[in-house]
């Protein structure tokens, strides 16, 4: 049963994928024209903010900008739902979770394998292993939007608590691996402020506005702590209160939710990919395109989640672990988890992190690698599921013979 939340939660999302895709194209088509340079001018615009007496400062290009403060916004609008998910939603069992879990953990294992076999032999490039382990929940849903009633509703609930658990496990990711030197001074004060969230949740406090401010002020301590400063957005998020004692018709998280799910989707995630997808293909050569970054990127993407979400489902469906979604075919299924390699948005945030600091040559691998990957995966995915859906009648029970083995119960 999809309630009205997911129902709302996928409108926007898959209106987000569109958006998305018109902010990449314009960016590739705007970095490669006349203006190329007043692109890149755009995304160096400077931007600086004073509090009190110069007591402090924080000057930061536009990118920047959006990558460290915009982006903690998105992250904040992620830790949401996935607090939603664990409490009430497709994930609050661990029979609901399984599937999904074992999914994700399989669509984030293998192509991280890949990509360092691959990249084994150096080690600057080892450090985007991360990079195709995430799948962008925007675009995927945008996909299954344009497909229409041709993939079955089930599917999109397992794809949207797939591509949530990816989103838990790159937070994970960038919490451990990817900091810089650390400033314990500055993580202490995010831990102060992180007791004081717990403390508002624990004394019953429903107005989010409280929240917030102590958000913002770990924001700041984590910015200069030497961890991202995006993962402030989920610590606040999961100290929202889901339900209220006194009113439990009312939810905190919900409202918030609601209330950021169209910002997000319209102007964060779609500035975002604006001035992050921008890549200059003047000169490249094929060479470019076969070297390891970008080729260990998309392999991971195309190949490694599909066989690592479709084969994890696949044992623990078999094994009678967890049971496939309802109404969907074999072809169906394994459509949808290709489509689970369309990174993007994590795969590009995640990459500008691995690569910070290094040759500027790795972020155009990175953007060749993700936007290429995302692209084959998409196209892939969608030409699987249009075929799955134009089987006719005749050839239904031929097909539910052979799908028979792989699940017999949950397979039409």
């Amino acid at each position: 049963m999809i309630t009205d939340a997911l129902k709302r939660f996928f409108a926007a999302e898959s209106a987000s994928g569109i958006v998305l895709a018109v902010a990449t194209v314009a960016a590739l088509l705007l970095s490669n024209s006349p203006w190329g340079i007043d692109y890149e001018a755009f995304r160096q615009l400077p931007g600086e903010v004073r509090i009190g007496n110069d007591a402090l400062v924080l000057s930061k290009s536009l990118i920047l900008w959006v990558n460290d403060l915009w982006m903690a916004v998105f992250f904040l609008l992620v830790g949401l739902e996935i607090k939603r998910e664990l409490m009430v939603g497709e994930l609050s069992t661990f029979r609901q979770a399984l599937l999904p879990l074992g999914a994700a953990i399989g669509g984030m294992a293998l192509p991280a394998g890949i990509y360092a076999a691959i990249n084994w032999h150096d080690p600057v490039a080892l450090r985007g292993w991360a990079i195709p382990a995430a799948t962008d929940i925007a675009f995927a849903l945008g996909i299954l939007l344009l497909l229409g009633s041709r993939v079955p509703a089930s599917l999109k609930v397992f794809l949207t608590a797939v591509a949530i658990i990816d989103d838990l496990g790159a937070i994970v990711v960038i919490a451990f691996f990817y900091t810089a030197n650390l400033s314990w001074a500055m993580l202490a004060s995010a831990g102060v402020g992180i007791a004081v969230l717990f403390a508002l949740n624990r004394s019953g406090v429903k107005s989010v506005l409280p929240y917030l401010a102590v958000g913002t002020v770990i924001w700041l301590c984590v910015l200069k702590s030497g961890v991202h400063a995006t993962l402030a957005g989920v610590v606040t998020a999961f100290a929202i209160p889901l339900r209220t004692e006194d009113d439990e018709a009312h939810s905190p998280l919900e409202s918030l939710e609601h209330a950021l799910h169209p910002w997000v989707a319209f102007a964060v995630l779609p500035m975002f990919a604006f001035a992050n997808a921008g890549v200059v293909l003047q000169g490249l050569s094929p060479d470019t395109l076969t070297q390891t970054v970008p080729l260990g990127i998309a392999a991971g993407l195309v190949l490694g989640k599909a066989v690592g979400v479709f084969g994890a489902s696949w044992l623990l469906a078999v094994t009678g672990a967890a049971e496939l979604p309802d109404g969907a075919n074999r072809w169906q299924f394994f459509g949808v988890c290709v489509l689970c390699g369309v990174g993007f948005t994590m795969s590009l945030f995640i990459g500008g992190l691995a690569f910070e600091g290094q040759d500027p040559a790795y972020e155009t691998q990175v953007k060749l690698g993700v936007l290429g990957g995302s692209l084959v995966a998409g196209v892939l995915g969608t030409y699987i599921l249009m075929r799955a859906e134009r089987r006719g009648p005749a050839r239904r029970r031929q097909q539910h013979l052979r799908e028979s083995s792989f699940h017999p119960s949950k397979l039409q």
